[in-house]
């Protein structure tokens, strides 16, 4: 078990969710940029790193997994309202707690932190961490603008933060059994699929009309930059 990658898991969705008691929500530019550069960045390393990895065994029912994945990440997102994305809607005419989004999402991440036990691929851990500081802020704007006091707000943020250490745990422990071996290509696919529908939506999204500015164009520049080089130096 590696504690670093347990500490970069939980302190990506820790900064993300924290920075909305400190972040003026009415300026969403910084959010958007951050959303470019995830994007790009989740999206070369699933094609550069986790697509060649989960072939190499010949197993040609990995694609099958990978739809699968593409999937159920539109059917999350019909509870979750695309928060994985960093899509935040507002919500201010409610008062009851977003069960929907909440359950999700924690879903989400957990499935993300499954296969780091087995792919040992600081590029997938670097991705999700990044990942999840724009999905993390949009959860904790839908909470507040639900009216959720800021301490189970904060307790809230704690528990979605923890939720990718929790699936690398489970999948080490299932390692430790030799049982993930033989599901690894299964689990990395499913993940695939879910990151290469985040990727996708949040590039389309996070432009408008599909335009990108001078300064999301850098975003994204640099999140396959930083990809790049991680696959040039593996």
């Amino acid at each position: 078990m590696n504690y670093l990658i347990l500490f970069i898991l939980t302190t990506g969705a820790i900064i993300g969710g924290f920075s909305v008691f400190f972040v003026k929500k009415d300026h969403p530019q910084r959010l958007k940029l951050i959303l470019a550069f995830s994007g790009a960045y989740l999206f070369a390393i699933t094609v550069l790193h986790l697509l060649p990895d989960v072939y190499q065994g010949n197993n040609h029912e990995v694609g099958l997994f990978i739809l699968g994945g593409f999937i159920l990440q539109i059917l999350l997102e019909q509870f979750s309202d695309g928060i994985e994305h960093g899509h935040i809607h507002k919500h201010s005419h409610q008062k009851s707690f977003p069960w929907g989004i909440m359950l999700s999402l924690s879903l989400h991440a957990f499935l993300e932190g499954m296969p780091i036990a087995a792919a040992h691929n600081q590029e997938l851990v670097l991705g999700i961490a990044i990942h999840h500081i724009p999905a993390a802020f949009a959860l904790g704007s839908v909470l507040l603008s639900n009216h959720i006091s800021k301490k189970t707000t904060s307790i809230l943020l704690i528990v979605f933060a923890l939720m990718s250490p929790f699936g690398y745990l489970f999948s080490f422990s299932l390692k430790n059994g030799a049982l993930l071996g033989e599901y690894y290509s299964s689990i990395m696919g499913i993940v695939i699929g879910i990151f290469l529908h985040i990727s996708t939506t949040i590039l389309f999204e996070s432009t408008v009309d599909h335009r990108f500015t001078l300064k999301k164009t850098l975003a994204v520049s640099l999140g396959l930059l930083l990809a790049l080089v991680g696959y040039l130096l593996h």
